[in-house]
C-alpha cells in the first residue's frame, strides 16, 4: 500500500503469488534493505507458522525466499519477526513449547545471515535409449574439485544434492559398462531447484596395453599452464577419469608422458614436463593409487603434435596443445 503525501493510505494491491499461498501469510516486516520477513503456514516450513524472508525486487515482487529454520521456527506458530539491520538484534513470537503462557516473545541476536539453498537434482539415463539407470554414482564437486557429497541413483534414475545459489559445482556420473561423464553447472542466485539430467554412453572399448587411456574412454589430454605444473581445476576432472578408471581395473598400470610447447629452452622444457609428471602421479598417489602402478617422466618439446617448433608463429591454443599428459597402459 502506498502513503500519500497528506499521510493518507493509498489503495492496498495484493503481492501476487510470488510471496501468497492458499495458506496464511501475516505479520509482514519491511527493512531499510528491501528485505520482507513474514509468517506463513502456506510455504514448506516446520509446521503451524513460519517465518520466512524474501527480497523486493524493484518491480515490487517477492523473490529468493527463504525459511529461517529451525533456530526461530519450531512445529507450533512462529510470527512477528522484527530484527534491527544494523546490530542484527530482533525479536519475535511463538507458542512452542517451553514458553510461559500461550504466545511468548523472544529475543535473539542473528550470529549469520542466511545462505541461499537451492536443490539440485536430475535423472541418469542410458544416452541411447534413454533407459534410466537406477545404481549409477553420482559426485557433487565445488569448483576446486573437491567432493561435497556422494550419491546413488535411487530406482527411478534420479540424485538430488543441496547446493548453494550462484556457484559452480561439477557433477560426475558413473556407471559399471558406461563411460564416466562431468558437466559443469552454475547455479541461480535464487532459491528453488534447478534441474540436470546426465547421459551416460555405452562403453564399447577393450583396453589392451599400449592404448592410450585418454583415446579409451575418452579423457581429455591434460592441459597445463604456460611455465606451470600445477593441477588446473579442469584437469583435475579429466583425472578424476583416470582414477576411476584405474580403481574399475585394480591390476592396471599406466605411464605418464608429459609434454611442453616449444617456447623456453629445451633443457627448461625438459624440467619443466618432468615436474608435470610429478604433479599428475602425485595427484593420483593422494587419491588412493599405489605408487607400483605408476610410471612416468617428462618429454619436454621432443614429441609436438602441431608445427609449432621454435621460431614458428603460433596461437595460444595451439601452443596449449603441446602442453599435456598421456596415459598408457603397461599392464592389465
Amino acid at each position: 500500500v502506498a502513503i500519500n503525501s497528506n499521510g493518507d493510505f493509498g489503495t492496498p494491491e495484493n503481492l501476487g503469488r510470488s510471496i501468497n499461498t492458499e495458506g496464511k501469510e501475516t505479520f509482514p516486516y519491511v527493512t531499510n534493505e528491501d528485505e520482507i520477513y513474514f509468517a506463513s503456514d502456506g510455504h514448506p516450513g516446520l509446521g503451524g507458522l513460519d517465518v520466512f524472508v524474501g527480497e523486493i525486487a524493484k518491480d515490487g515482487t517477492i523473490r529468493n525466499i527463504q525459511n529461517l529454520g529451525n533456530d526461530v521456527n519450531s512445529p507450533k506458530d512462529d510470527f512477528a519477526y522484527v530484527i534491527d539491520p544494523v546490530s542484527r538484534k530482533g525479536y519475535f513470537s511463538s507458542n512452542k513449547d517451553g514458553g510461559q503462557g500461550s504466545d511468548d516473545i523472544y529475543k535473539f541476536l542473528e550470529t549469520k545471515r542466511l545462505r541461499c539453498i537451492q536443490e539440485l537434482s536430475g535423472l541418469i539415463t542410458d544416452a541411447e535409449t534413454g533407459a534410466i539407470l537406477p545404481g549409477a554414482k553420482v559426485t557433487l564437486f565445488n569448483n576446486q574439485m573437491e567432493a561435497e557429497g556422494t550419491t546413488i541413483a535411487d530406482a527411478k534414475g534420479s540424485y538430488s544434492f543441496p547446493v548453494e545459489c550462484g556457484k559452480t559445482y561439477n557433477v560426475r556420473a558413473e556407471k559399471t559398462d558406461y563411460t564416466t561423464r562431468e558437466v559443469s553447472i552454475t547455479i541461480e542466485k535464487t532459491t528453488g531447484k534447478t534441474t540436470l539430467s546426465i547421459a551416460l554412453e555405452k562403453s564399447t572399448c577393450k583396453v589392451t596395453v599400449g592404448d592410450d587411456l585418454g583415446k579409451c574412454f575418452g579423457i581429455k589430454m591434460i592441459y597445463f599452464d604456460l611455465d606451470k605444473y600445477n593441477i588446473r581445476p579442469e584437469a583435475a576432472l579429466d583425472l578424476e577419469k583416470i582414477l576411476a578408471t584405474l580403481n574399475d581395473y585394480p591390476t592396471m598400470k599406466i605411464d605418464i608422458r608429459s609434454h611442453t610447447d616449444s617456447r623456453a629452452s629445451f633443457k627448461y622444457n625438459e624440467v619443466l614436463s618432468n615436474n608435470r609428471a610429478k604433479s599428475t602421479i602425485s595427484w593420483l598417489i593422494k587419491n588412493g593409487i599405489a605408487p607400483n602402478r605408476l610410471t612416468g617422466r617428462g618429454y619436454g618439446e621432443t614429441e609436438l603434435v602441431n608445427k609449432c617448433a621454435d621460431d614458428v608463429p603460433c596461437t595460444e591454443e595451439e601452443h596449449q596443445q603441446n602442453r599435456r599428459s598421456e596415459f598408457i597402459i603397461t599392464a592389465l
